[in-house]
């Protein structure tokens, strides 16, 4: 246990009271655990900077397939040629 050399020194049994007041006052306070506050709620009211994309527009410009490319049959990304590790199965390096 960390000791504050700075605090006022007590007794074993001083510490021992002061602890069990605070257990029976921490018994006693039966709202002290509960939270009112209802989380939807409270989603609800922060916004976040930038948060409103209502009025953006997703542009992807997609380019053909390219000669020295191929997809993996495996995990379905596009690698290039000296990736590849089996013609047949269309596999690349990682998956093979």
């Amino acid at each position: 246990m960390a000791t504050d050399y700075d605090a006022p020194r007590k007794t074993e049994e001083e510490q021992k009271e002061d602890s069990i007041e605070e257990l029976k006052a921490r018994r006693n306070d039966k709202t002290s655990g509960k939270v009112d506050e209802d989380e939807a709620e409270a989603a609800e009211s922060f916004e976040l900077p930038g948060a409103d994309l209502s009025h953006e527009e997703l542009s992807v410009e997609v380019k053909p397939k390219q000669e020295d490319e191929f997809t993996c049959m495996s995990c379905f990304l596009v690698h290039h040629r000296s990736q590849l590790a089996d013609e047949k199965t269309m596999t690349c390096r990682d998956c093979a």
